[in-house]
């Protein structure tokens, strides 16, 4: 199974659940970043963040592209939109700020630790090792375990907002309601019947 197939199962489904997201507040939430983006885009400018600070929300950019990068089939989370999406629902969610901002700050804070380095000046295998350490909470050490929540946390928003933009939809292959002509069972089938 490819990396981007076991996302989409893991990810997307519990994310509604894990996430508490309602469908409206995900609808709303991939249509303000959609309408954010395009005029953004219009108007020359880039993306103006609700919530993050631009070091953070550089964080939460290169934590989403390691979650979903860019592939031959699609696009990473950030062309997706998902680091915006997810500055929208922590700007909306004031319970979410604390643990999303307190877990930056620790895997800052454990990254120093580690490499004398924050997140955003390690090497990529340096970034891997520590989400390696964090990104599967049942084997996870104690002393890890905020560090794993946030993880599980911002990954679950990181698939909610990249399955739930234009792009996403396209991945996911969903081509929405529409109507369909249903001749009925195949000829083989109803001889077998002996419904002819």
């Amino acid at each position: 199974m490819k990396r981007r197939e076991m996302l989409k199962m893991v990810g997307a489904a519990p994310a509604a659940v894990v996430l508490t997201l309602t469908a409206d507040e995900t609808t709303l939430a991939a249509d303000a970043v959609a309408r954010g983006r395009e005029q953004a885009a219009q108007a020359g400018q880039a993306y103006k963040l609700r919530f993050f600070t631009p070091r953070e929300y550089a964080a939460v950019t290169a934590l989403a592209d390691m979650i979903i990068p860019k592939d031959a089939k699609s696009v990473s989370a950030s062309e997706a939109g998902a680091p915006e999406f997810i500055d929208y629902i922590v700007a909306e969610q004031p319970d979410r700020q604390v643990p999303m901002r307190g877990g930056l700050a620790w895997l800052d804070a454990e990254c120093l630790k580690r490499f004398d380095k924050a997140f955003l000046d390690t090497t990529d295998a340096q970034r891997r090792q520590v989400l390696d350490d964090i990104a599967y909470p049942a084997r996870t050490r104690p002393e890890l375990r905020h560090g794993a929540r946030f993880f599980s946390s911002l990954r679950d928003l990181v698939a909610a907002g990249f399955w739930s933009s234009k792009v996403g939809v396209e991945d996911l292959g969903y081509l929405g309601n529409r109507p369909s002509l249903w001749d009925g069972p195949p000829p083989a089938v109803l001889k077998k019947l002996g419904l002819e």
